[in-house]
């Protein structure tokens, strides 16, 4: 249950940042392209993550929603660069 609960919460966390960043991705449609959000999503929750480790020195920290959402957006940029 915790795969599709942190693929759930991937999705939330990959479609607020595909909206919040302006352009159009060339990910595809339909099923392909709701899993390819997802782990945008997913990925960027743990770049926050990482993030937040490093600037607060806590080793048991885990990103908010802002930061989750912040490191999407950087992988979608970076998306965006390679695709």
């Amino acid at each position: 249950m915790s795969i599709l609960w942190q693929l759930f919460v991937g999705l939330i966390i990959g479609v607020l940042a595909r909206l919040l960043l302006p352009g159009k991705e060339a990910i595809a449609s339909g099923i392909l392209g709701w899993l390819v959000t997802a782990l945008i999503g997913m990925g960027g929750s743990f770049l926050g993550t990482m993030v937040g480790r490093a600037i607060w020195k806590n080793e048991n920290y885990t990103a908010g929603w802002i930061l989750s959402i912040l490191g999407a957006m950087g992988l979608l940029l970076l998306f965006r660069f390679l695709f």
